[in-house]
Order: structure tokens, then C-alpha cells, then sequence
């Protein structure tokens, strides 16, 4: 931009603000992927379970009741954006939410918003 916006509201020169803060195009894709993966109830859940448990396919798949292959699925997907990891012991693969701050924000406002949406009477 050329540093001033077209419809001047006497406020100031925001844009200089902006410019300086404003994350790279590839930043926001990241985070855009993030969501993509959480647009889904069924994903939102697994990692929410996530967030409390470490788990097998299997036990995950009791829990959710839905197949085995669908909930790989949907953990392939939650993994490939950094949200969920796996750890082999043995033949057994576990799964549970990623010790990152994205994780543990985003688990966090999953908890809010259920909170917010559903009060308890």
C-alpha cells in the first residue's frame, strides 16, 4: 500500500500499524489449514479426547463409534497440521494432541466455546 487508505476517517494513519504487524500471506494460510482440519465435528472430538487421553486407533475408534480406517482418517488429518502425534510401542500406535501452544490454545477454546454455546443450568 501507499500508506494512506482511501477513506480518510481522521483517525490517524492505521495503515503504518498494519503494515508493520500485519503476519506474512504464508502465516495466515497456516493457520487457515489449522482450521480446515477442525471444520469437521468428528475431528474436533478426536482431538479433543486427545487433549485428555493418549489412545489407540482402536479405543479411539470404541469411543467414537465409527470404524477403525475412518477414524485413521481423520487422525492422518489432524496429525499433517501439527495437531496430534503418535507414539509406537511395539505394534501398538498411540496417539494424543501435540505439546505445542497451538494445540493448547486451540483445545482451550474448543472447551470455551462448548461452554459459551451449552451453559449448565
Amino acid at each position: 500500500m501507499n500508506g494512506k487508505l482511501p477513506h480518510d476517517h481522521e483517525e490517524g494513519n492505521k495503515i503504518e500499524l498494519i503494515e508493520n504487524h500485519m503476519p506474512e500471506s504464508g502465516d495466515f494460510q497456516t493457520v487457515s489449514d489449522i482450521f480446515k482440519q477442525l471444520s469437521d465435528p468428528t475431528r474436533i472430538k478426536i482431538f479433543w479426547i486427545l487433549c485428555h487421553i493418549e489412545e489407540c486407533v482402536i479405543n479411539i475408534s470404541a469411543i467414537m463409534g465409527m470404524s477403525s480406517p475412518a477414524v485413521s482418517h481423520h487422525l492422518r488429518l489432524l496429525k499433517s497440521c501439527g495437531l496430534v502425534r503418535s507414539i509406537r510401542r511395539g505394534k501398538e500406535v498411540y496417539y494424543k494432541a501435540s505439546d505445542t501452544v497451538a494445540s493448547d490454545l486451540l483445545h482451550h477454546m474448543i472447551e470455551k466455546m462448548v461452554e459459551l454455546s451449552c451453559p449448565s443450568e
